[in-house]
């Protein structure tokens, strides 16, 4: 079972983000504030979900937060300021929209780009201890997902709709065989296993 809160006195947000190790596409956070008294059977870590899973979380989710919200940095940015400090400016892009001011932040992980003067708590795998970084792996994943499936009806020979952007073998051949797309981290690295060719993307 989760906990609801990492502390009892202060207003608490949870934060996580999606897509930090894709070759395509934004990368996706989220920021969520629940009931001091949430509890939920079946909400947990997305990477533990299944897909339906988590779209059936989601609209409970944002029915029972408190506040809550979704924010990216596209591949430009990802590109420019590298993915790390890409996850951390969209995990502050989304704590900028949530219209009840955390006092607090537990963040997924073990790194974190102090946001302006509120404290805040890294926990690792943090997204399977507390309810509020889960919700916010859940709303930051199907986010993500709902983007990765539109832009890929305009390139579908990446295979999208269903790796999501991650460096599958189906989608490293299709970079190698295509190039790239305006979507595309131009300084991640693709690598092919099974034709043994590096490709470093510049």
């Amino acid at each position: 079972m989760l906990a609801a809160r990492y502390q009892h006195t202060l207003i608490e947000a949870g934060c996580d983000e999606a897509g930090r190790g894709c070759l395509a596409g934004p990368v996706f956070a989220a920021a969520v504030i629940l009931p001091t008294d949430f509890d939920h059977d079946l909400l947990t870590d997305s990477k533990m979900l299944d897909e339906d899973s988590r779209y059936e979380l989601r609209p409970m989710i944002e029915e029972r937060a408190l506040a809550y919200a979704v924010a990216s940095v596209d591949n430009h940015e990802i590109d420019r300021i590298n993915i790390l400090n890409a996850s951390f400016l969209a995990m502050h892009r989304a704590i900028d929209q949530l219209h009840i001011r955390p006092e607090f932040l537990i963040i997924d992980g073990n790194r974190f780009n102090k946001y302006q003067q509120v404290p805040h708590q890294c926990v690792i795998k943090g997204d399977s201890l507390y309810f509020s970084i889960a919700a916010a792996s859940i709303l930051a994943k199907t986010y993500r997902d709902d983007y990765m499936k539109l832009i890929a009806e305009e390139h579908p020979e990446y295979d999208w709709h269903k790796n999501k952007g991650y460096p599958t073998i189906k989608h490293r051949n299709a970079v190698i065989s295509n190039g790239f797309t305006r979507y595309h981290r131009r300084t991640f690295q693709v690598t092919n296993p099974q034709l043994s060719i590096f490709e470093k993307t510049l």
